[in-house]
């Protein structure tokens, strides 16, 4: 059960203490875009934003364009607590921009929710954001200078700003943003709504993703969307990938494409093929569920133990699990089943059910488990206290053995560019060897997929992803008052 409190509440989820958090990275946020003359955009962005979900639960926002005036809906909760049929029948135009948020820079705040939209020269802009500048301090420094008033403590202002400062200075909608994205460092992939044309954008490492569809049989009708799933929801099909450091502009032209600045390196977040996007997601032209089968396999292959059955981590873990499970020849089966219907733990008001947050959120199936040597399949660890909880709860079941066996390497340094980890002494791989983790989280045995076998498993050139996560090989250097925290845009307010 969610908080008691009303979705609109202005709770700042951000501050919650380290032993409430969920123990996973997690997505900061989930941009969706139509233009679409004569649809309902306002229920196809609400539509997209659902498949969405995922990447952000804290806030969500619709923004629509008739002209020069502009509809904007926004508030704390999910995108079906935000949005009725009565709200979205106020949401009238031609063009909308979506947004579902995860707090990483700036706290979780009503006031920061998205779409950022904006007056300028031009007529108003709407922004939604997926990632982080690592510059943002220095880009709000920079506009403050320049008489820019900020509402919120978010980077997405910053950016929305620069581009706003570039308009009223005498450029057009395009020239603004492709000389606004010249001052952003770090991650970005964005929808922006104006009331001449919808634009969308990736950094020049292409960190997080943004896809670009069309509307069947509808050529000038274009969706763009964090992950394909978002196009699918609506019968949209899948054109391509926006590319690092493209700009796209669409309007009732139909779309153009435009570059800025430097060379694109595309670095994209291997993560989001582990475990942010959702498995029936396309990328590289396969589900990413076809991805997480194979990453169990090479898993079996290199940390098989006799077993009795394979199971995974609801939900994130099962594709995994059934990889290890074909190539070990060892029985896949459900030894937790998942209450889909439940909050997040670090949310619930008080701590005796924070404690039993993961009894709300897993319960075991006894007659499966009693007397099992098990395996169990995760994508990651970050902290360790979600594992704890799980082995202990197999044990309590009757389990006779309990290995872990993890789908990706140690996660050992935290993510400056759109996840939501913690600084390095808080991730357990960074600090801990495998023996000590397998004695704190109460495990037989615990193994992790290798560098080498993941990337063999990725199939393209490594050096085409960020994996800063498991390395410590930033592609875009991190200030150090950055590292400090992700709040730091709340110091200068």
């Amino acid at each position: 059960m969610m908080s008691p409190q009303s979705p609109s509440s202005e709770q700042d989820f951000s501050v919650s203490p380290l032993s409430e958090r969920p123990d996973k990275p997690e997505e900061a946020c989930g941009v969706f875009g139509v233009y679409a003359p004569e649809e309902n955009v306002a229920a196809l962005t609400y539509f997209g934003l659902y498949a969405l979900q995922h990447r952000g639960q804290e806030s969500a926002g619709i923004a629509t364009f008739e002209g020069n005036l502009v509809h904007c809906h926004k508030d704390m909760g999910l995108v079906s607590q935000v949005f009725n049929e009565e709200i979205l029948e106020t949401l009238t135009g031609y063009l909308a921009v979506g947004h579902t948020r995860y707090s990483t820079t700036g706290s979780s705040l009503k006031a920061n929710a998205q779409p950022a939209v904006l007056d300028t020269r031009l007529g108003k802009l709407a922004l939604a954001h997926n990632g982080n500048l690592v510059n943002a301090l220095e880009l709000r420094e920079k506009l403050q200078k320049q008489d820019r008033c900020f509402l919120t403590t978010t980077d997405s202002e910053a950016i929305a700003l620069a581009i706003a400062e570039e308009v009223d200075s005498g450029k057009d909608w395009l020239e603004a943003a492709l000389s606004a994205f010249k001052l952003c460092s770090g991650a970005y992939s964005l929808v922006i709504g104006t009331p001449e044309g919808m634009i969308g954008a990736r950094d020049p490492h292409g960190i997080r993703p943004l896809v670009i569809g069309v509307l069947k049989e509808e050529t000038t009708r274009y969706v763009l969307s964090s992950e394909t799933c978002g196009l699918d929801i609506i019968g949209a099909e899948y054109l391509r990938d926006v590319e690092p450091g493209e700009l796209v502009w669409i309007n009732e032209d139909g779309l153009a494409s435009f570059h800025w600045g430097q060379e694109p390196d595309r670095k994209l977040c291997i993560f989001e093929m582990i475990y942010f996007s959702r498995p029936d997601s396309l990328m590289h032209d396969e589900t990413l569920y076809s991805y997480r089968l194979r990453l169990g396999e090479q898993l079996a292959k290199e940390s098989l133990v006799d077993a009795d059955m394979i199971m995974g981590v609801p939900d994130s873990g099962i594709p995994a699990a059934i990889g290890f499970s074909r190539q070990s020849g060892i029985p896949f089966g459900e030894g937790l089943i998942k209450n889909r219907y439940v909050g997040r733990t670090f949310i619930q008001p008080t701590q005796h059910m924070r404690e039993a947050g993961i009894k709300m959120k897993l319960n075991t199936l006894k007659d499966v488990l009693k007397g099992k040597r098990i395996i169990i399949v995760d994508d990651s660890i970050v902290r360790g206290t979600t594992s704890r909880k799980i082995v202990q709860a197999l044990r309590d079941a009757g389990a006779s053995e309990v290995h872990m066996r993890i789908s990706s390497p140690p996660v050992t340094h935290p993510c400056f560019y759109g996840i939501d980890t913690d600084n390095q002494e808080q991730l357990i791989a960074a600090t801990t060897s495998v023996k000590e983790i397998e004695a704190q989280i109460g495990v037989d045995s615990l193994a992790y997929l290798s560098w080498e076998g993941m990337l063999q498993v990725t199939d393209k050139d490594p050096h085409s992803f960020c994996s800063a996560c498991f390395t410590g090989d930033y592609p875009i250097e991190i200030p150090e008052r950055i590292k400090r925290s992700k709040l730091i845009l709340e110091k200068v307010t």
